[in-house]
């Protein structure tokens, strides 16, 4: 079915479930209402499923790119994936360093997968770095995994555990945050991690979830998916099929009755397409509107002959690497991004996946690699981007063989949950982490019938983890089907 048939859609047979969206959460959804037993169709408006979590060749034929995220802390931590056994279905490949940073005069910060290892090489920090993730990974860090479970709002499964990483997040997340570390290594460390919120920092909005990412890095690692992330994709969409559920591409859904009557709708969008989608259904639209979105990020894909040649030997072997500079410099640069500039040194996130999987470019290496940038940009962010990691890996630009950039605009057009290419699909300040996007226990379910939000603009936020459509489909079953057991997610099942 294409874009233009849109309209063909509609019938006087009433569906079980409809999902718009075949990202992450939105196929979440959908596996998860199909192993209830319900007749489940996904409309996903581009020629190919899975959003911004998919692999394309970018550059050069036979060459594997993720077109958005490439590195997935949160895959080992979800309970939906936990559920769904996607480490039985994907090779996630866990590399025993989660992620290292690079700094003036050749030094590196190092977080291993191991706690203890990476407090060693901390020195004079390494009893703080223990004593702040210590506690978060207790019985197999339980009580971290719970707060993922979904809205703030509803009583935690546990409470003290909340207690103390609030009062972590919140002296992270103020001028408190300055005092913390005696070292730069520490420092920097850390505020690398809290700048994947791309926004203002210290803040909490930047400080809870940079902690929880943080944590899951020496919890079960930051995996990488053999072959590129589109291999999570595939194993939703291949048991999404195997249960009786649809998928059609090329399917623009530009309002809610382009749709088929269905029991549960679920959309797999941000709350601004929502009120459009629904026009003059919505008698109190204003608390989708007030949903703010955030700062945007810049791509830019290489080829290289060889691997980054970092200045830091120990770096040669890291996947994820946060080209930030001291703590300092990431604070000023997101505050520049956030007033509306360009950093004079900005942040660049990289991932080099041909460490730890050859195959997706036989002979070579890719490097996937965003910076942040002011909402709506239009710029190529490729200079920018070789030009911060040439400071910490001199030669790098003579490594690189092709390239490929897509700029915050161009993000945007790509994939509509990006608005003015914000990738989180909306601000992950503190506010927008408790009220995702409405305030309520529920924040997954909309005020009309059988209507349910399910992407990452919900509960618990951005990240590869299909919580939020996990969450929602739970819900619909409940109030839509009376379906009170939940669905069996298992590979055998």
């Amino acid at each position: 079915m294409t874009g233009d048939a849109c309209g063909q859609m509609a019938s006087s047979t009433v569906r079980d479930a409809v999902i718009v969206g075949s990202g992450p959460n939105g196929l979440a959804a959908a596996v998860t209402l199909a192993r209830a037993g319900l007749e489940v169709v996904v409309y996903e408006g581009a020629d190919r499923i899975g959003g911004g979590c998919s692999s394309a060749e970018l550059t050069l034929p036979g060459v594997v790119h993720d077109v958005c995220s490439a590195v997935h802390p949160m895959a080992l931590a979800s309970e939906f994936f936990r559920r769904f056994e996607l480490d039985r279905r994907v090779e996630l490949v866990v590399p025993e360093i989660s992620y290292g940073h690079p700094l003036e005069n050749g030094r590196a910060a190092i977080a291993y997968r191991d706690l203890e290892r990476t407090a060693d090489r901390l020195a004079a920090d390494g009893e703080t770095w223990r004593r702040l993730f210590g506690p978060l990974l207790r019985d197999d860090g339980r009580a971290l995994r719970g707060m993922l479970d979904g809205s703030l709002v509803r009583m935690p499964r546990h409470p003290l555990a909340l207690a103390g990483f609030g009062l972590r997040a919140l002296q992270h997340g103020t001028a408190f945050a300055d005092h913390v570390f005696e070292t730069d290594e520490a420092a920097a460390l850390l505020t690398g991690v809290f700048a994947h919120t791309i926004q203002r920092m210290p803040s909490l909005g930047s400080a809870a979830p940079g902690l929880a990412l943080a944590a899951f890095a020496h919890l079960g690692g930051w995996p990488v998916p053999r072959g590129g992330s589109g291999a999570i994709t595939a194993a939703l969409a291949d048991d999404l099929l195997a249960h009786g559920g649809r998928i059609e591409t090329g399917t623009w859904v530009r309002t809610l009755d382009d749709l088929p009557p269905a029991r549960a709708t679920m959309l797999d969008v941000t709350p601004r397409a929502f009120v459009g989608l629904a026009g003059g259904r919505l008698t109190r639209p204003s608390s989708y509107r007030r949903f703010r979105y955030g700062n945007a990020a810049a791509k830019a894909d290489f080829v290289l002959s060889e691997p980054v040649p970092w200045r830091n030997d120990e770096l040669r072997d890291v996947v994820t690497v946060h080209v930030g500079g001291s703590r300092d410099e990431q604070v000023r640069a997101e505050r520049e991004v956030a007033a509306g500039g360009y950093a004079e040194h900005p942040y660049v996130l990289t991932a080099q996946p041909t460490l730890v999987d050859p195959e997706r470019a036989p002979g070579r290496h890719v490097l996937w690699a965003y910076t942040h940038v002011p909402a709506g940009s239009g710029e190529d962010p490729t200079e920018a981007i070789v030009s911060r990691i040439e400071r910490f890996a001199p030669g790098f630009r003579d490594t690189v063989v092709a390239s490929a950039s897509q700029s915050a605009a161009q993000l945007a057009a790509r994939n509509p949950n990006d608005v003015a290419g914000d990738i989180a699909s909306g601000a992950v300040s503190f506010g927008q982490l408790v009220a995702r996007p409405t305030f309520g226990p529920d924040p997954w379910r909309t005020s009309l019938r059988g209507v349910y939000l399910c992407s990452a603009s919900t509960a618990p936020g951005p990240g590869v983890h299909g919580l939020a459509g996990w969450n929602a489909a739970r819900r619909a079953l409940r109030h839509e089907f009376g379906i009170a057991a939940e669905p069996d997610l298992s590979l055998g099942a």
